[in-house]
């Protein structure tokens, strides 16, 4: 496999592969049971090494009933934890939050480090994983969740990952040397009333992703810091999940620099692109690809070799609506939308998006080669009050380009084929120009970039990682 990314030529077609489509095991809904609180209410379920009833966890967790805790003593488990079915509702699985890395679950060669599959409400706190091939701490089919002081460090394809779910928290966790992405929410169910989702106080670093959400909707991402990654975060619509596009998400107040990691030149797994040898993209802080009434505000954008934030109409769902098999990939999609035809409603479109009150380029001081970039496309996108230090914007900015926000005006498109063209060029990494921009050269309290890796400095490329690197304090 090709190890460096040079120019690649693209088409729509081949942009399906981007954001987060690196296999997972989506198990099926199971026979939820019925909840069954343990008469006389909640007990303690103690799991250790030594001198406890339960050696597994997953021992502890099959005795457990609907609201029991299972605390888990400091030591090293070997095994997948399942959590599964009602009768194992608003369980609470607890670690050491104070130092997650006391109680490792080594999921070597297992799908995941934990499963929550069709239990609502369930809490797993204080703990860290590696060696598992798809999740670190994985929720599916579920109503409320709540991940909280994890450590998921690689190399499967996710850490934290809560899919086809209503409503959870993620929170107080790291991840990293995911080959995906080390957050994600995904194929989220349109909800009359919604249930919100929250991300607060996390770090996602050495991921190809720090966040991927494949139709997301009713997230808010906040107080976290996204560095290092191949990219920072990259909310999309795609037709390999249910209910296209993502929607309704708020990220705000967060961190999010130096996502320049050529993984492919030094990182603990191999980048295998899942089609064509596309690579993914390399150097973008937030990229919104498609999607509806997303915010992006008061967010510090610094150090990202190829644009701050960036907005790109689903391209390649655009062109497949245009084909036969891609009608019925979009219609088995599901996707989401006001009249329920798709064709009039457009999944592929960016609208309403806002984007307001973004510090960029960290005061000249961590420029990111273009602050913003917009193709144009879609209706009701704005920008205001975004803090600009870069010489560049894509295209070159203007109110005409870069439309005001303004409440009750909603802006047209104005789609500029030259800019998307180029914004497919880079922004989704199919071509990285090194020296654009100097390296980044400022720091974030003890939070460092990675050293530029380039073919001229192989020793740099060596030195991103090797198995003595552990997270940053």
């Amino acid at each position: 496999m090709k190890k460096s990314i040079r120019v690649v030529l693209l088409s729509a077609t081949a942009l399906l592969m981007l954001p987060a489509l690196a296999s997972a095991d989506y198990p099926p809904p199971t026979n939820p049971g019925v909840p069954t609180p343990r008469p006389g209410g909640a007990k303690t379920l103690k799991v250790c090494k030594k001198g406890c009833k339960y050696k597994t966890i997953q021992a502890g967790v099959n005795a457990a009933q609907s609201g029991d805790i299972v605390r888990v003593g400091t030591g090293t488990y070997k095994e997948q934890v399942t959590i599964e079915g009602h009768k194992k509702d608003a369980i609470k699985l607890i670690g050491n939050k104070v130092n997650p890395h006391k109680v490792f679950i080594d999921a070597k060669l297992k799908p995941n480090g934990v499963i929550i599959n069709s239990a609502d409400n369930v809490t797993v706190q204080g703990f860290s994983t590696s060696g598992y091939l798809a999740n670190g701490f994985f929720a599916v089919h579920v109503s409320g969740y709540t991940m909280d002081n994890l450590i998921a460090m690689g190399t499967g394809v996710y850490g934290l990952y809560a899919f086809d779910s209503k409503g959870g928290t993620m929170s107080n966790s790291d991840a990293y040397y995911n080959t995906d992405a080390g957050f994600y929410i995904g194929q989220t169910p349109f909800q009359t009333t919604p249930k919100r989702s929250i991300a607060t106080n996390l770090r996602s670093w050495g991921n190809v992703l720090g966040w991927s959400g494949t139709n997301m909707r009713y997230v808010t991402i906040t107080k976290s810091k996204f560095f290092n990654n191949g990219t920072g975060i990259v909310p999309n619509a795609l037709t390999s999940e249910k209910y296209p596009p993502e929607e309704d998400n708020v990220i705000t107040d967060n961190d999010i620099m130096w996502n320049n990691w050529n993984y492919y030149k030094a990182g603990p797994f191999e980048a295998t692109p899942s089609t064509s040898g596309i690579p993914y993209p390399i150097g973008v802080g937030i990229l919104l690809f498609g999607g509806r009434r997303q915010s992006v505000s008061n967010n510090r954008v610094y150090g990202n070799w190829i644009a701050g934030i960036g907005l790109l109409k689903q391209i390649s769902m655009a062109a497949d609506s245009g084909t036969t098999k891609g009608r019925t990939s979009i219609t088995n999609s599901e996707p989401i939308g006001a009249t329920g035809d798709w064709t009039l409603d457009k999944p592929w479109n960016l609208e309403d998006n806002k984007i307001q009150n973004n510090v960029l380029g960290n005061g000249g001081k961590d420029l990111n080669a273009r602050d913003l970039f917009y193709d144009g496309s879609g209706e009701g996108n704005c920008f205001k009050g975004n803090t600009r230090t870069a010489a560049l914007n894509l295209p070159a900015f203007s109110e005409t380009a870069f439309p005001t926000c303004v409440d009750g005006v909603k802006t047209d498109d104005t789609a500029s084929p030259d800019s998307a063209t180029e914004g497919v060029r880079w922004a989704l990494g199919v071509k990285v120009s090194r020296g654009m921009i100097a390296y980044p050269t400022t720091s974030l309290g003890k939070l460092k970039p990675f050293p530029k890796c380039v073919d001229s400095a192989p020793a740099a490329c060596g030195s991103v990682w090797n198995k003595k690197i552990k997270a940053p304090r």
